[in-house]
């Protein structure tokens, strides 16, 4: 089978194989919990798109025992209203008119996972525990008669999706929400019905199941979501995880979504840049071995060669994009169009998606500003088509001439050195970096098939640009490495970050970073592969802080595992010939050997042209690290909002 064969899920009849995958989209919804224009428009981009089956995000049965305020971020979408039918259809309705159809995620709730600073009361769990976000907090106990209870509003919710034309409904019973929190004996203690033995702890999910096909009927389409594994000591076990396969196979679930992971190992669910492509395929194959139902696969597969190989091997039946399709909406359509370069590729970074929740805004995209505001951020053609210059071709540069472009305005870039990317050049040099070399392919590969004028080795000038005449200017002049006043950093074997990933100096055997934020902690892991003797200094009594979670997890794991030796609350007050004198955090001086010293202490702006071009054209705009150096999501963002406007 191919990405654009049809298949079923049941009965649920789909136009092809690909399959949007369940984000927490939050602030999407109304503070009812009704589903929100927004939302709406954000999933039917999506279907228009030529994704074959959207499922929602989370959407929560009862209000009664979990509650947090309704007036609180994270809005949470909910089915036990039938006031909601009508934003429901809307969403069906409007996606089968793209022949997209739409399954909604059904939850218990998020148990000892759940954000214990909003919650009216305390989270609630299978067992008293510890809550995931602040163990000091026990989540309480739930009682049989609240587990009953939930499970008859499961049996409402069902009724009232399949009344407003719903197609199909997935549980989610992954990780380590209140379901799988039921099925996983290490959160499990409890000594009730819905506790014990496998069997038990199966037991809530599947009267949930009973209670969908009651509400819904016996033939409405279920998915079921899971991780096949915790990979988490004491968690779940591969052969646990396909026994319950089975089992729910046996209960009459029409198709598997097979994950892996929990909260404590979030680089699986949410696999990160330095996850490879196709992580967790192996875990659909081992479960489409022991099932009849369709399998879903999931796990960067936003790369269409390897998700039509997947599916060509028999790997699985279906492929389940989730940021992929926040990064691109429209993947299913360039697929099929033989348009792969065309493709916006997601780079990882959770900045856009994961982080933007975290602070209770809307989800969007570090690479689609447009995600979550399909509407409102719409490109469309300038009223009056201008002269544009850029001056720099990095990510922000890149885009805002892109965007320009786009709208119609004669864009020129200049670029000060022979290749397009700026700081994104060292920083995908890592092969767990490829997905940013992927952005920078398709920003350049964008620029010049929109007809912008590139110009290399070209270094602007005040002069330079007032002899062009442009009407509108983009300065994207980017950031440079930041040198320390340290006793002998003029040394030869002292480098920076950027230097060692190009490869533009011979590296020692023996390493000390110094600094130990992303770009530090990259570049010793990078250094490490490579069979290095790594060791970073960190002046702060943390490494990799700026970092999100799920990434910041696997890359501490990363280092790990290649034994990168990380000193923390030191600093460095000398480099020598052959060392470098160390003083750690009670004031103790100690001599560290190595052969190479790489800078990893941030970068600085380049503001030359900044502060020679204030007032000196009709319109300026600064963009990226130029203003201040920060992240991908920043630059891109700048190009892409200022140049929509112009």
């Amino acid at each position: 089978m191919g990405l654009f064969e049809p298949g079923r899920i049941g009965k649920l009849f789909l136009k092809n194989r690909i399959v949007m995958a369940p984000m927490l989209f939050d602030a999407l919804a109304e503070p009812d919990g009704r589903l929100s224009q927004q939302a709406i428009d954000y999933y039917i981009a999506r279907a228009k798109g030529g994704t074959g089956l959207i499922i929602t995000s989370v959407t929560f049965v009862s209000r009664e025992i979990e509650q947090p305020p309704l007036t609180s971020f994270p809005c949470r979408l909910m089915a036990d209203n039938k006031m909601y039918i009508a934003r429901f259809n809307q969403l069906a309705e409007t996606a089968h008119d793209y022949g997209a159809k739409v399954a909604v995620q059904l939850t218990a709730g998020f148990g000892r996972v759940a954000r214990t600073d909003i919650f009216k009361s305390r989270p609630v769990a299978p067992s008293a525990l510890p809550c995931f976000g602040d163990p000091s907090i026990t989540a309480r106990e739930l009682t049989t008669e609240e587990v009953e209870q939930l499970v008859q509003a499961f049996e409402f919710a069902a009724e009232m999706l399949s009344t407003a034309g719903i197609d199909a409904i997935e549980l989610h019973g992954h990780e380590g929400y209140l379901f799988d929190q039921f099925k996983t004996a290490l959160w499990n203690k409890r000594t009730d019905k819905y506790g014990g033995d496998l069997e038990s702890r199966l037991r809530f999910p599947l009267e949930a199941i009973e209670a969908v096909k009651r509400g819904a009927g016996a033939d409405f389409p279920i998915i079921y979501r899971f991780g096949l594994t915790h990979y988490l000591a004491g968690g779940r076990e591969i052969e646990e995880g396909l026994e319950i396969a089975r089992r729910l196979e046996a209960a009459g679930v029409d198709a598997l979504d097979i994950d892996a992971g929990c909260y404590e190992t979030s680089y699986w669910p949410h696999p990160p840049t330095s996850q490879p492509p196709g992580c967790m395929i192996d875990l659909a194959e081992m479960t489409s071995k022991v099932v009849n139902i369709p399998v879903i696969a999931v796990g960067k597969l936003g790369y269409p060669e390897l998700a039509e190989k997947v599916l060509r091997e028999g790997k699985a039946d279906f492929i389940m994009l989730g940021r992929a399709l926040l990064a691109d909406p429209e993947w299913a359509n360039k697929v099929k169009g033989k348009r792969a370069e065309d493709i916006c590729p997601c780079i990882g970074c959770h900045e856009g998606c994961i982080g933007r929740i975290r602070e209770d805004k809307y989800i969007s995209c570090t690479v689609n500003p447009a995600t979550g505001m399909e509407e409102k951020l719409t490109i469309n053609p300038a009223e009056k088509k201008k002269t544009v210059l850029v001056v720099g071709g990095g990510p922000g540069g890149m885009e805002a001439a892109r965007v320009a472009a786009l709208r119609g305005h004669e864009v020129t870039l200049w670029e000060k050195s022979n290749a397009l990317g700026g700081n994104l050049i060292p920083a995908s040099t890592p092969d767990f970096k490829q997905d940013y070399r992927r952005l920078i392919n398709y920003l350049s590969t964008q620029i010049k098939k929109l007809g912008v004028a590139i110009e290399f080795n070209k270094e602007a000038t005040l002069e330079q640009i007032q002899k062009m005449k442009p009407e509108v200017v983009f300065i994207a002049t980017g950031s440079t490495p930041i040198i320390p006043e340290i006793p002998g950093v003029e040394k030869a074997k002292v480098i920076t970050a950027s230097d060692a990933l190009l490869g533009r100096t011979e590296i020692g055997e023996s390493v000390v970073v110094i600094g130990g934020g992303l770009v530090g902690c990259e570049t010793a892991l990078y250094l490490a592969q490579k069979g290095k003797k790594l060791t970073i200094l960190e002046i702060l009594d943390n490494v990799a802080s700026d970092v999100i979670a799920a990434n910041r997890m696997h890359l501490l794991k990363l280092l790990a595992d290649t034994n990168v030796r990380i000193l923390t609350e030191t600093s460095i007050a000398e480099i020598m010939d052959n060392s470098v004198v160390i003083v750690n955090k009670y004031v103790k001086r100690s001599k560290l050997e190595n052969d190479t010293v790489v800078l990893a202490v941030g970068s600085k702006p380049n503001k030359g042209l900044k502060e020679t071009l204030k007032d000196k054209a009709p319109e300026i705009y600064f963009i990226g690290d130029c203003v201040e150096p920060r992240k991908v999501i920043n630059a891109i963002w700048e190009g892409f909002r200022f140049a929509r406007l112009i």
